[in-house]
């Protein structure tokens, strides 16, 4: 028999983000709302103003007389008029499908295509020439009020016209978006959500982020993934607080002391960058030495968190991949007590979560978040039921049929365990399992944690497909630049004989394989959410990872 965690009952009246907006505009229309940074000066729009703006993005919508339900793209990196854009898609009756600003040519012309786009709203781009020549000439643009955006009509021109008088309230059950996964096995699959069911999800967050108008959030995280826009962007609809956007990367630090974010969510590469970034000031044998002492430890881990703009923060939490447990014991060290969640864009990003945060429950995903139930397949697959699962793959019935259960079960290809407090540990992805060539099975997962360990990997990926043990592929962490390659080697080996003495013998590591090429968006081994496109990388090192070498430790 499956395992199961019953969900426990919430309210089922879900309201629209439209029926937020004007609530807020009434009752805190001069109260400010987003802040946008433009050449280091914020810049900041009251409820009142996000209303006008997005009411006259309506109104050019609808002028446009397209069809109910037509889709409208909005390619941009994260901005005040990304949220603004967005409710003006739902004031007007359309469907708001979101590129990530990171998304490469065959990604941006599959999807207009794929969703018969109608008009792009155009942002910041991480390689605008080239993503900007992309897009069909066939698809009218505008473009947002930033430098580097040469195609499309003007923002203010486009603005230029009476905002939308009317209040439209649509039906829970109209489809709000279509959010394309971010293709780590292939082409993207078109995500369909209503406002019930992502709108759902957001609503719900706010008792287990315990989030209000009082709090100020950080939006980073690209907005094209589920995790940022429901729990940061739809969330804020109803429960209020203050958003700050980042001008660019090179500001990410002068932005995040300009929020003094009292909630904060990021992903693991983005921790371990954190910690990094403190490891290079304070080594840890003199940092573990001052958190002995009980005085200089309050003032030290308080330092720490101001120097990342974090000493506001009372909720902190990480998602998108599993976070090595001993970087949440570390920071736990200094008074950040990171909570796990996990969520697909399929059921809203809201899944389960470590909340409150328990330091027994490092490792864990959490358990089921209120309404959510989540159960094991007698094969160990999570799978979970609540209102906040899509409705369907976009033009994709078959693959919506195979993605449930006959009783109406997501499947999440995750596998994982549970404890007799409804607590999940995840121990791999079904479709990440590889066979040896001696026929067994090995779950990479696992062994990418505990060789995460050692500070000096930054990226790592064990694959094996009919090899006689399973290899390690890593990158190296900025850390690792202040050793020699024979102090790198003998710390790494001493982690590699470490780890192998944990695993059964068809699991150990025949070596480790250091490859001098950073694993990124841009060279298409990373996903838009950071994930490893792990069939990407065994291709791309194929020769490497099927040569022979005699050495525990292999740099290439």
């Amino acid at each position: 028999m499956p395992l199961d965690f019953t969900a426990t009952e919430v309210s089922a009246v879900t309201k629209t983000p439209l029926s937020m907006l004007y609530k807020w505009e009434q009752e805190r229309a001069d109260e400010p709302f987003l802040h946008q940074p433009r050449e280091g000066k914020l810049q900041t729009y009251s409820w009142a103003e996000v209303g006008n703006q997005a009411r006259r993005v309506a109104t050019r919508l609808q002028q446009m007389d397209l069809e109910p339900g037509s889709r409208i793209a909005i390619f941009a990196k994260n901005c005040a008029e990304w949220f603004i854009t967005d409710l003006g898609i739902m004031l007007a009756g359309y469907v708001s499908v979101p590129i990530f600003g990171s998304a490469g040519e065959s990604t941006i012309q599959y999807v207009v295509k794929h969703a018969d786009v109608k008009l792009m709203f155009i942002g910041k781009l991480d390689n605008s020439e080239a993503q900007l020549a992309a897009i069909p000439d066939a698809c009218p643009t505008v473009r947002f009020p930033y430098p580097g955006i040469s195609k499309g009509q003007d923002w203010q021109e486009f603005l230029d016209c009476e905002p939308l008088e009317d209040n439209p309230e649509p039906h829970v059950d109209t489809v709000m978006t279509i959010i394309y996964t971010s293709g780590s096995t292939g082409q993207p699959k078109g995500v369909v959500h209503t406002y019930q069911t992502a709108c759902w999800a957001a609503q719900n967050s706010l008792s287990s982020l315990t989030m209000s108008a009082k709090d100020r959030l950080l939006s980073y995280l690209p907005l094209a993934h589920i995790t940022e826009r429901v729990l940061v962007e739809l969330a804020s609809f109803y429960g209020g607080p203050q958003i700050f956007f980042v001008e660019s990367l090179d500001t990410f630090q002068r932005d995040v002391h300009a929020c003094q974010p009292t909630l904060f969510i990021s992903v693991p590469r983005l921790w371990t960058k954190f910690q990094m970034g403190v490891l290079a000031k304070m080594p840890q044998k003199k940092l573990d030495f001052l958190l002995r002492i009980p005085i200089i430890k309050n003032i030290i881990s308080r330092k720490i968190r101001q120097g990342l703009g974090l000493d506001k923060a009372r909720f902190w939490a990480s998602g998108s991949a599993p976070l090595a447990p001993s970087i949440i014991r570390w920071f736990h060290k200094i008074g950040i007590d990171i909570s796990e969640g996990w969520g697909m864009t399929e059921n809203s990003a809201y899944g389960s979560a470590s909340v409150p945060f328990r330091e027994d429950k490092i490792g864990c995903i959490g358990k089921a978040y209120q309404g959510v139930d989540i159960r094991l397949s007698t094969e160990g697959e999570i799978q979970v039921k609540s209102p906040c699962n899509m409705v369907e793959y976009y033009l994709e019935p078959e693959k919506t049929v195979e993605a449930f259960t006959t009783d109406g079960f997501l499947k999440t290809g995750d596998k994982g365990e549970m404890d007799d407090e409804g607590y999940i540990r995840i121990t791999g992805r079904l479709k990440d399992i590889f066979k040896t060539a001696k026929g067994k099975y090995v779950t990479p997962s696992p062994i990418e944690a505990a060789l995460m360990v050692n500070s000096l990997i930054e990226q790592v990926c064990v694959t094996g497909t009919n090899l006689p043990q399973p290899v390690g592929l890593l990158v190296l962490s900025e850390p690792a630049k202040q050793y020699g390659k024979a102090e790198i080697s003998q710390k790494l080996e001493k982690t590699f004989d470490k780890v192998n003495s944990k695993l059964e013998s068809h699991q150990k590591l025949d070596h480790l394989i250091v490859v001098d090429e950073p694993w990124t968006i841009e060279n298409g081994l990373l996903t838009p959410t950071l994930k490893v496109k792990r069939h990407v990388l065994e291709a791309h090192y194929d020769e490497m990872i099927h040569a022979s070498y005699h050495d525990k430790i292999v740099f290439v």
